[in-house]
């Protein structure tokens, strides 16, 4: 299933199912370009994965992390599908980096591995774009990571049946492929990550763990369009502005 999240012709905001190239809702169905789709959960908190995929790690001159490497993007980092961002001014690098998401279900804490996908109720996609001009010269990646609608998320949220475990995760710039690897590349995989974040801090129903990025990074410039598709969910699309 694909549940996705819009705002009707008559502004209310729905959940519905997306099938077949369209929206239902009750007993009303809707063309996904007439209606505003929304991020499909809005979170309290956004978990992120740095260098989760060895080559993302050696494009950055990394080592490869003995661990789950974590920060956070606040609530004023979610951005949606088909939305048009505007990039900090005065940058000479803002990067995209392709992600799957995983939507939490229920309130959880202390997950052991093993019943961690008991708390998943669904993957995204997700664009964690970053100002590496500051991400570069500070520690805890305010500038770099938590500045307005730097994290778009969708088109939808599909249950984890939909998502094959060695899902494609793709990002065009302008219709040009940029990055492709896929899922089990991970270093560490989804219940490794819930079980490691759990331990620390109490993740809520609609929070969003985003996974890390393949190789491929790169510079955005004013006026791309971007798309993020990953295998069993669908494409997310928005474009960049840059003041």
């Amino acid at each position: 299933m694909k549940r996705v999240r819009f705002r009707d012709p008559a502004g209310s905001t729905r959940t519905g199912e997306w099938i077949d190239g369209e929206i239902r809702f009750a007993n009303d169905s809707y063309d996904p370009d007439e209606v505003e789709i929304l991020a499909p959960t809005d979170p309290t908190k956004i978990v992120c994965v740095g260098l989760n995929y060895a080559d993302h790690a050696a494009e950055r001159n990394k080592n490869v992390p003995d661990r789950p490497l974590l920060f956070l993007k606040p609530p004023n980092t979610v951005a949606s599908h088909g939305d048009t961002i505007t990039l900090p001014a005065g940058k000479e690098r803002i990067d995209h980096e392709a992600e799957l998401g995983i939507v939490i279900g229920e309130q959880c804490r202390n997950v052991a591995e093993e019943n961690a996908m008991d708390a998943v109720a669904g993957f995204t996609c997700a664009d964690d774009i970053s100002n590496r001009d500051d991400q570069d010269r500070e520690q805890n990646w305010v500038r770099g990571k938590a500045f307005d609608n730097s994290c778009p998320l969708g088109p939808v949220m599909a249950t984890p049946d939909e998502v094959p475990e060695d899902a494609a995760v793709r990002l065009r710039v302008n219709g040009e492929l940029r990055q492709e690897s896929s899922r089990d590349q991970f270093i560490f995989s989804v219940p490794e990550l819930i079980a490691e974040i759990t331990t620390y801090l109490t993740l809520e129903p609609g929070d969003v763990v985003i996974t890390g990025t393949p190789a491929g990074v790169a510079p955005l410039s004013d006026g791309d369009s971007v798309e993020v598709e990953i295998e069993g969910i669908g494409a997310l699309s928005h474009d960049v502005r840059i003041p």
